[in-house]
Order: C-alpha cells, then structure tokens, then sequence
C-alpha cells in the first residue's frame, strides 16, 4: 500500500500516483476527480472547476504523443502482421482497415495518455503543483 502513495514530505500530505493517473485518464481533475482536467481537446484548464486545483503547472510537452505512437503502434503492427499471415489480403484492403484504425486510435488515446501525465505531475508535487518540492536548491547541493 506505501508504495503507490508517493509524496514529498510537506504537510500537504501524500498524493496516490495511481489514482491520480486513474483520474487523469477519465479527463478528470487528478486532486477531486469530479471537474474536467481538459477546457478542449488537448488544453488543460488552469484550474479545476470543481474544485479549484491550479492545473497551468503541467509541463506534458511532447511526452503523451510518444507514448502514443508506441501503444498504438504496438497494436496496429500486431493486428497488421495477423490479418497478413492469416488473410493476405491486399494492400488497399490493409489501408482501408490501418489507416481509420490508427487515426482513431490515437485521437481517442492522445488526451487520456495527457490526463495518465499530468496526474503523475501533480501526485509527485513536479513543476509547481507542490511548491515545497519546488524549492529551489542551495547551498553545495546546488553546485
């Protein structure tokens, strides 16, 4: 149990990673999972209707279009190399199966895997979403 409870140190208390990732990939407010995390497609709200939690901290960047391409492409190629060796169908049978596949995959897939980071981020107190954690370091460490 100690283990998916991860925090850091502050009175703010421990954040579950798990069930902050959990919420993040319903689109909901990683603190309250009541409020939406997203105000579009892929922008984060700044903060938490619901509840009120600042969100702007986040810093995804490209991180949830790469663990995109990887899940999707490790379904897709797989689903591919199947249909071939059973079926060998032709190739425009394969593009019209692949390419709505993939596409949908990976516009349905995009924000959750966003949601999955930026709960990680905010459960780890990462780039502002536990200012004690982001106190900046000084003295010999610092060097």
């Amino acid at each position: 149990m100690a283990r998916d409870m991860i925090g850091s140190g502050s009175t703010a208390g421990r954040r579950s990673v798990w069930q902050a990732m959990l919420r993040g990939v319903l689109l909901k407010c990683p603190s309250c999972g009541k409020g939406s995390l997203f105000q579009r497609y892929l922008k984060v709200a700044s903060a938490c209707p619901a509840c009120g939690e600042e969100l702007h901290h986040h810093r995804a960047d490209d991180a949830p279009a790469y663990f995109t391409i990887v899940i999707v492409g490790h379904i897709v190629i797989a689903a591919v190399l199947a249909v071939e060796k059973a079926f060998h169908p032709s190739m425009l049978v394969h593009l019209v199966l692949w390419v709505p596949l993939t596409l949908g995959m990976s516009l349905w897939l995009l924000p959750r895997v966003k949601g999955a980071l930026v709960g990680l981020q905010w459960a780890l107190r990462m780039h502002g979403f536990g200012a004690a954690a982001d106190a900046p370091l000084s003295g010999p460490a610092a060097d």
